[in-house]
């Protein structure tokens, strides 16, 4: 199975949830913490959602799922008990153009929810394609003790930098250079860093070409 590996912008996008058990929390916890619109339909719901719904954190329909339910929405996991409901809603999603996945049903998924990695804005998804979710919590655990804990913040520092040097020097093949070097250096945020002065220096010897009047 040939598989396009992406990372999508979720925020604001009206992402829905058919289910409320415990298939559906962590496959909400993932919508929700990319700040997806979520809404979750079911007619029973667990009291980690249901708390969530109280707060105003996603809306809630405790009832049975329904054709139509996924009118307007950019994609849907069916997280019931009920293999004949979640291929019915992933029939519908096919209809509609609405990419779903059937949670533990490959068959019926049109993507997977990795394992993931989280350091910040970096990311490290693994995906088996439905083969072995195992492997890849295994793998995503012995990833996870290697990675610095403060790789995300290293990042940070980093993507300031990039932007520094994006903002002051002209696109060539030097300032390629310069920026696979600094992934490779210690960044901070002091304005003295070794790193930073490295990218003024190589500034001054490659400026932004003036305009001309």
């Amino acid at each position: 199975m040939s598989l396009f590996p992406i990372f999508l912008k979720l925020t604001g996008r009206p992402c829905v949830v058919i289910g409320a058990g415990h298939l559906a929390e962590s496959k909400i916890t993932s919508l929700r913490s990319a700040d997806a619109a979520v809404t979750v339909i079911a007619p029973e719901v667990s009291a980690a959602i249901a708390e969530q719904a109280a707060a105003g954190e996603l809306t809630l329909h405790q009832r049975a799922y329904q054709p139509g339910d996924l009118a307007g929405a950019f994609l849907v996991v069916a997280a019931t008990n009920s293999p004949a409901v979640n291929r019915a809603v992933f029939a519908e999603a096919t209809a509609t153009g609405v990419l779903c996945n059937a949670v533990d049903d490959p068959p019926f998924c049109d993507f997977y929810f990795p394992s993931v990695v989280r350091r910040g804005d970096l990311q490290i998804a693994i995906s088996t394609a439905g083969n072995s979710p195992a492997l890849a919590q295994q793998l995503r655990k012995e990833l996870n003790e290697q990675l610095p804990l403060d790789l995300g913040d290293w990042l940070a520092d980093l993507g300031n930098l990039r932007r520094e040097v994006v903002a002051a020097e002209p696109l060539n093949e030097q300032r390629r250079r310069l920026l696979h070097e600094l992934a490779q250096r210690q960044v901070c945020s002091y304005d003295r860093c070794p790193s930073r002065l490295l990218a003024r220096e190589h500034a001054l010897t490659n400026p932004l070409p003036t305009e001309k009047a």
